[in-house]
């Protein structure tokens, strides 16, 4: 898989944490101690870390892992057999989505649509594999832009949680609903609400690594902003993506792929959340 950058800069995970806690940079520089000017060059993207280990405290981030993210620390590339990710660009913002596959059935589950199938169509063409399965993590448009496309052309059902807007061409489930496919893989579905109203995050078993394709419940050193509830996205990340095995790798649907480990240790939403719950 090709090298993607991280989705959020430590000057956004600011931004997502204080929209987060309905706070405004006037009210955190104060409760910090640190000048407005000072923190509005820390929202410009200009790192300043006697700045940043101020602030973090005060929104409920990790400083060592903001400071970290500042400094330009980021995951490794990871590289999963039978998991395949495909990057493409909607408007100026750029988006995930994957495929599974079992070599041995010749079945493949997608995981959103991103903005262009034609690389996802074109993977399975290549590799002559029967798409079995379309899961949309949430219905936000960046992810299921193509999914008329991908019903045409792979005639696949297509799951949705149903606490999530109604959406043509879809089955809804309940959080908590398991599929099996082919000889090995399962998958089992989470609700991590918070982002979006019915977020679901899909753990897939059945390949070297388990996986967890999380949409924006959580980026690697970031997370998607809580749109709908900002505790509520913290709360149900931590609780159905953060407690799986460490090495377990997470599949976004923004920025590169990361584990559960590194996320637990570096994410500035939930390094110290999480240790101080552990």
């Amino acid at each position: 898989m090709s090298a993607v950058p991280l989705e959020d800069s430590a000057a956004d995970v600011v931004g997502k944490a204080l929209r987060g806690k309905a706070q405004l940079p006037e009210g955190l520089a104060r409760s910090a101690g640190v000048s407005l000017d000072r923190l509005r060059k820390i929202l410009d993207g200009e790192p300043d870390s006697e700045v940043l280990r101020a602030i973090a405290p005060c929104l409920d981030l990790d400083a060592d892992a903001l400071e970290s993210l500042a400094a330009g620390v980021a995951p490794p590339d990871i590289s999963v057999p039978g998991l395949e990710m495909f990057t493409t660009a909607f408007g100026d913002i750029h988006v995930n989505s994957f495929l599974v596959w079992e070599a041995a059935s010749g079945q493949a589950l997608l995981f959103d649509t991103g903005a262009d199938a034609d690389p996802m169509l074109d993977f399975l063409t290549k590799h002559q594999l029967k798409t079995v399965g379309i899961f949309l993590t949430h219905s936000h448009g960046d992810h299921v832009f193509e999914l008329d496309r991908l019903l045409e052309k792979t005639g696949a059902e297509a799951y949705l949680g149903d606490l999530e807007p109604e959406l043509d061409g879809t089955t809804r489930f309940a959080a908590g609903r398991m599929w099996e496919f082919g000889h090995a893989l399962r998958v089992e579905s989470r609700l991590t609400c918070g982002h979006a109203a019915g977020g679901v995050t899909y753990v897939v078993a059945g390949l070297p690594r388990l996986v967890a394709v999380a949409g924006d419940a959580i980026f690697a050193s970031s997370m998607g902003g809580g749109i709908v509830s900002y505790a509520d996205a913290l709360r149900t990340t931590r609780q159905e993506i953060l407690t799986l095995p460490p090495e377990t790798v997470i599949a976004p649907g923004h920025g590169p792929l990361t584990t559960v480990g590194r996320e637990m240790a570096g994410n500035p939403f939930f390094a110290r959340r999480h240790a101080a719950t552990a």
